[in-house]
């Protein structure tokens, strides 16, 4: 799966917007105007404009809801409207107007999933809709993808997994069912290159996009002619490949005319929201970062990276960092989502997590011996044991909260050796860090300790550094970084004679 932190989009901000005061003016009596990067941000759920400031403060947002369409050739099918997602960034800057006109854009940047785009042709116009990761035409092409290349070798070659709505399946499904659009096409543009070149005319590819498609060469940070071979896919369809950061070209007069903004705004690369969540987190080189929410999926900014170990774990994935020289291997698993199932079977889906919380951290650590293998999608021996008539619900959700710390020990032990690095703290976001209990529970089994970002908005954080960093106001996206002040709680480990306490 192109891996989405913290939904692996981040859990939007739980701190308010700072209010933005204008100036009172400088010497010529002028009133001064603040600078912002405005981030145009498309989820699967929600598409979003927001104005960052230097600091990363937000300074102006808006959003409204995203949703796929379904297809008109099969009701099971799923994909984007990419002139509906178009429209609704337009709305969300109407919404923001009033802010942004006290302020100088200084530059605009997308960030969106990965996996998704389509194939155009020398307009930029689509020849065929949008598939959504969400559609399942393109299973059966991974299920029978060993025709062409097999699937471990295919992994250690690209880094990304087998998840079904890999873009080289899509492409697959578009050559074998409707041949004439590849002989047709100009370009496959990713869905931030296909917004991208509808704000500008330029058509390029982001290569934190690219690094999602399961078609690069992960090593050589290019597409990999072996697979393209493979698979028939000519790469010539591949525009221009550019880095984050780097300026796309200049918003012309139509898409500026749309967006109620000024034309020849420059417009920076930016791409795959995982990459930039990672980076606006403040994750440093080999410091693994756990989006908690119902999967957990933790993943490193590392500078080595073993392809070949990939294909032994389920789950596991590779894809580029946002900056050359780094990758981005990862691992998910269902978390949360065996919690709120716990909840369901033995509360109600109403009662309040800190019922359930009280009643676990009310035992001693090791839950009296009841023991939780909790991988209920694929394990035969998934579930409770050590359960006794004095056994509690308590006993239950603690021991399902020690398990999953467990497969999160577990996973973290791979990914160190995946990625060669060694742990010595974990960042944490997401809706599952403001669990108090299991993140002690964590810092306990992992024996480091857990770091727990209080404002999580990292992915638009991130876009924004790129953004300024582009326009030349930062000499780097650290520099732009260093000017944002990060609110951190801590989780220690604890030695084992004492009780669970929250924080």
């Amino acid at each position: 799966m192109a891996l989405r932190l913290s939904g692996l989009r981040m859990i939007p901000s739980r701190r308010p917007d700072k209010a933005f005061t204008p100036p009172s003016g400088n010497v010529s009596g002028e009133i001064m105007k603040n600078e912002v990067i405005l981030v145009l941000d498309c989820g699967a759920t929600n598409v979003r404009a927001i104005a960052v400031d230097r600091q990363g403060n937000i300074i102006a947002r808006a959003a409204t809801a995203n949703a796929s369409d379904i297809a008109v050739e099969n009701s099971a099918w799923h994909q984007w409207s990419l002139e509906a997602i178009l429209q609704r960034f337009a709305e969300c800057c109407r919404q923001i107007a009033d802010p942004l006109s006290s302020c100088t854009v200084r530059g605009i940047t997308v960030t969106t999933f990965g996996v998704d785009g389509a194939l155009v042709d020398e307009q930029g116009k689509l020849l065929y809709p949008v598939i959504s990761w969400k559609c399942p035409r393109t299973a059966s092409v991974m299920d029978n993808i060993g025709r062409f290349m097999p699937a471990q070798q295919l992994q250690q070659i690209s880094g990304v997994g087998a998840f079904g709505f890999n873009t080289l399946y899509k492409l697959i499904w578009l050559k074998e069912n409707h041949p004439q659009l590849l002989e047709q096409a100009h370009a496959w543009l990713f869905i931030s290159s296909l917004l991208n070149q509808r704000l500008t005319g330029e058509f390029t590819t982001d290569i934190t996009m690219a690094g999602t498609s399961q078609m690069l060469d992960i090593h050589q940070r290019d597409f990999s002619a072996q697979i393209l071979q493979a698979t028939g896919l000519p790469r010539r369809l591949f525009p221009r490949l550019v880095e984050a950061g780097q300026q796309i070209g200049t918003l012309r007069s139509d898409a500026a005319k749309m967006l109620g903004l000024a034309v020849g705004i420059p417009v920076i690369s930016a791409g795959h929201d995982t990459q930039f969540a990672l980076f606006g987190a403040g994750a440093e080189q080999d410091e693994p970062v756990l989006s908690s929410g119902t999967w957990e999926i933790l993943m490193v900014r590392s500078a080595q990276v073993d392809t070949s170990l990939l294909s032994h774990y389920a789950g596991s994935t590779c894809e580029l960092d946002c900056q050359p020289g780094r990758y981005n291997p990862g691992m998910q698993w269902l978390a949360s989502g065996v919690l709120e199932w716990i909840r369901q079977l033995l509360w109600t889906p109403e009662t309040p997590w800190q019922t359930l919380i009280e009643e676990a951290r009310a035992l001693p650590r090791g839950a009296q011996k009841v023991k939780m293998q909790c991988d209920l999608l694929s394990s035969p021996t998934a579930g409770w044991q050590g359960i006794t008539l004095n056994t509690t619900r308590g006993h239950f959700y603690l021991a399902a909260l020690e398990g999953l710390a467990e497969q999160l020990a577990h996973n973290l032990q791979t990914l160190q050796q995946i990625g060669h690095f060694k742990a010595r703290e974990l960042l944490l976001v997401g809706g599952g860090s403001r669990n108090a209990l299991w993140n002690q529970i964590k810092a306990n089994r992992l024996e480091i300790p857990i770091k727990v970002l209080d404002d999580a908005e990292t992915t638009v954080a991130g876009a924004a550094m790129f953004g300024w960093y582009g326009v030349g106001e930062f000499s780097s996206p650290e520099q732009a970084r260093a000017q944002v002040s990060y609110r951190y709680r801590y989780f220690y480990p604890q030695t084992e004679p004492e009780l669970i306490e929250g924080v």
